[in-house]
């Protein structure tokens, strides 16, 4: 049996295995599986995780199951299944089956007897304080429970009464029985079932127990014929817990191997759905789908092309070791695919009047639509000899080296022509309100007629007779991780995060499709959306700052 180049330790892993034999009483087939728990919308974070196991499947030529984690009923919800299968499928994953936790209560109640039955589990008394404070530290062992001598029979009559609802929630917890001396604190008899009377959204109000994720968990991968449980780095010092649970549940080998990769973490970006959550339900944000956000939805909402995101990952890797990824490089991955895609189109932002005054008429004059494609292509842009350009673009006291327009100087309209400002006439404010040029009719885009005026810059512009409306959205990360690192999350908040601007756009934007990105010349890359009006919202700037 070939097996595929390893790129990274756990590639390396799995082909030691396949090696080794590990895997030829199943078929040599890997089975891994994505399993959220279904309690928010998934983010970046996750879709690390998902390059990972799925590119375990595609590579392998396995199976993966999409699993969703449903032991808290509390916190969980369609909505949230709904929202994890479109984020899956909209970055062009294709699992192999869609399965619950909730899937296999029936049989982890019966695994869960068995440890009973076995001496490897008790039902305990102590409150959830009682329990945490008899838990020992990191230095100090554990305090055994004074419950944890009681008889198997005791334990499955009592463990049987919490499932018929007799006791009231918190009154009795089911733990396994390990060891309270153990260094790993994970060890020291956890909880394996709880008494919650809340009605789950699968299974309705016919459970009042339910099992802990760190029991379903493992137990549900060794059901589903998992080989490989790869999950994040804070897990690692579960596996000890995740083997013996799988162990003691009397699965045969070969069983799922845990293995740990380092989660992503990225500069001024809040990766947990808990604090995500809490945006939400604040009206910090609009919702889960909120541009600003670093849910896949919110990605997706933005512009973010999905496989920029893959593109992303894949240039982070997969690691052992923390480390944190700058917003930068996210950045270059989605401008860098725009750039290749994202037609060409103009907009101003923040417009100041300018007229040609030799000009008059009107003409279409062509327009690439994206320079960087070999057959891109040309569109007409009507020009009338009134138009607008960005206040940024010209200046009554510009600094050295200005390249834009000053009165007395030149500068190219892209596409169009030079002009040459002649004069400017100001408000009562003394802001410029109009700009008078003159244009060289020789010096038409695509010209070869020989013309010695010159111009050292080139701005967009909008005519002032086709143009409309439009508002302009930007946006700034949620945190200001870069000025605050030690604060609270709280003091972290970027309150200026969208700011909205009100300017003018060449018709071609408000008569596209909405969704539909565009590389706004000199401005950015946005999205066409409608919302009683053209909006365009940023996706991301254009000006590159991750050294690659």
């Amino acid at each position: 049996m070939k097996l595929p180049e390893a790129t990274n330790f756990i590639e390396q892993i799995i082909n030691e295995e396949l090696e080794a034999g590990k895997f030829e009483s199943t078929g040599n087939e890997i089975h891994v599986r994505f399993p959220p728990e279904p309690n928010g919308y998934l983010h970046i974070g996750h879709v690390k995780a998902m390059c990972i196991n799925f590119g375990v499947k595609e590579k392998y030529h396995g199976t993966l199951n999409l699993r969703m984690d449903d032991t808290n009923p509390a916190k969980e919800d369609y909505e949230y299944v709904n929202s994890i299968v479109d984020a899956v499928k909209w970055l062009g994953f294709e699992y192999d089956k869609l399965v619950f936790a909730s899937d296999y209560y029936d049989r982890l109640y019966e695994i869960a007897e068995k440890y009973i039955l076995d001496g490897n589990a008790y039902v305990c008394d102590l409150s959830a304080e009682e329990i945490t404070a008899t838990r020992g530290t990191l230095t100090e062992a554990g305090k055994e429970s004074p419950y944890r001598g009681r008889s198997v029979e005791e334990n499955l009559k009592l463990f049987r009464e919490m499932k018929a609802g007799k006791y009231p929630d918190g009154a009795k917890v089911l733990r396994a029985k390990i060891d309270m001396t153990s260094p790993n604190v994970n060890m020291r008899d956890p909880i394996i079932y709880r008494i919650a009377r809340v009605p789950h959204y699968r299974t309705g109000g016919k459970w009042c127990i339910y099992p802990m994720y760190d029991f379903a968990h493992p137990v549900s991968d060794a059901i589903e014929g998992i080989t490989h449980s790869l999950c994040s780095l804070e897990f690692e010092n579960h596996r000890p817990l995740y083997n013996w649970f799988v162990e003691k549940a009397g699965f045969p080998a070969p069983r799922p191997r845990q293995i740990e990769f380092a989660r992503l973490n990225i500069t001024n970006t809040l990766m947990s759905k808990r604090y995500l959550k809490k945006l939400v339900d604040e009206g910090f944000v609009s919702g889960w789908d909120d541009p600003r956000m670093p849910t896949i939805m919110g990605l997706k909402n933005r512009g973010v092309p999905p496989v920029a995101l893959k593109k992303f990952c894949a240039d982070v890797g997969v690691a052992k070791a923390y480390s944190v990824v700058n917003q930068a490089q996210l950045d270059s991955c989605i401008r860098d695919e725009l750039n290749a895609n994202a037609e060409r189109a103009m907009a101003v932002i923040n417009p100041v009047k300018l007229t040609v005054t030799n000009y008059t008429g009107e003409e279409e004059l062509d327009f690439e639509i994206n320079p960087t494609k070999e057959d891109g292509g040309t569109r007409k842009v009507k020009f009338t000899g009134s138009v607008y350009i960005d206040r940024e673009d010209f200046s009554l006291n510009p600094p050295p080296k200005y390249k834009r327009l000053q009165k007395g100087g030149t500068v190219r309209l892209k596409g169009a022509y030079i002009v040459r400002c002649d004069d400017v006439k100001l408000n009562k404010n003394g802001e410029v309100e109009e700009i008078f040029c003159t244009y060289f009719p020789e010096t038409r885009s695509g010209s070869t007629t020989p013309c010695e005026v010159k111009a050292k810059g080139v701005v967009q512009w909008v005519d002032c007779k086709h143009g409309v409306d439009a508002e302009f959205r930007q946006y700034e990360p949620l945190l200001k991780d870069e000025e605050y690192p030690d604060q609270d999350y709280a003091e972290r908040l970027n309150k200026n995060s969208l700011k909205k601007f009100f300017g003018k756009a060449e018709p071609y934007l408000a008569e596209s499709e909405d969704n539909k990105p565009f590389q706004l010349m000199r401005t950015g890359y946005y999205k066409k959306c409608t919302d009683g009006g053209l909006i365009l919202s940023e996706i991301v700037s254009l000006k590159d700052n991750f050294n690659k």
